[in-house]
């Protein structure tokens, strides 16, 4: 009968778990904003004619920017009936068509002239408006690293100040999920006489976090 130890077993290692967390602030390199034409008429067809000649209207006034094509897409069309309740009774007013364009801005300074020219042109909604970053993924490394350098400074001062023999090499990195969201700006309805708002754009936080095991 084999009475042998399994010396792993008799001098298992012990670990220590630590998170690690880095960010990195970077001011964003364009923007998304998307303007809105809203038209109503009961006739359904002048409501779309309405809509279809404002819409093209603020086009052209914001290729007229420098803005190109490419970067002005078509989100949304809608149209809804419109009803009023006189006296408990639904009574037909017309329909609201509604068209959405989202305009990527390359040159962060223009956001506020695009809205304001956009609104002298028919637009009467800004919907959202988001500032981001092209190269994301490069700023989320530098994030990343910052991370993994905090997991192993955490690691060694708990060995240090317990005097524990950590081994220097983690056996186990989990890169953790954190959701960056953009900087965004609530819904703004407009009329051509009440919106002329400098825009400040801030700055983007990158995070990343990790979870780190070494041996001791």
């Amino acid at each position: 009968m084999d009475h042998s130890v399994n010396p792993y077993m008799k001098h298992k290692s012990r670990e220590i778990t630590v998170n690690g967390t880095g960010e990195v602030n970077v001011a964003p390199n364009y923007a998304e904003i998307r303007i809105e034409v809203v038209t109503e008429s009961k006739d359904l067809n002048e409501a779309q004619r309405q809509n279809a000649n404002k819409m093209n209207q603020v086009i052209q006034a914001l290729l007229s920017l420098g803005i190109s094509r490419e970067d002005i897409q078509t989100s949304s069309f809608s149209i809804f009936p419109q009803y009023d309740y006189v006296e408990g009774h639904q009574v037909f007013r017309g329909y609201e068509v509604t068209n959405a364009l989202t305009v990527k801005i390359s040159n962060i300074s223009q956001v506020g002239m695009v809205i304001d020219t956009a609104v002298k042109n028919g637009a009467n909604r800004v919907s959202s408006l988001e500032f981001k970053l092209e190269n994301e993924s490069m700023y989320y490394h530098q994030a990343l690293q910052i991370a993994l350098f905090n997991a192993v400074a955490k690691a060694r001062t708990i060995a240090e100040t317990l005097r524990l023999p950590i081994h220097p090499q983690p056996i186990q990195i989990v890169e953790e999920t954190v959701d960056t969201p953009p900087i965004m700006y609530r819904a703004v309805s407009m009329t051509q006489e009440s919106f002329q708002t400098p825009i400040e754009q801030g700055l983007i936080t990158i995070n990343a976090k990790v979870l780190v095991k070494f041996q001791f």
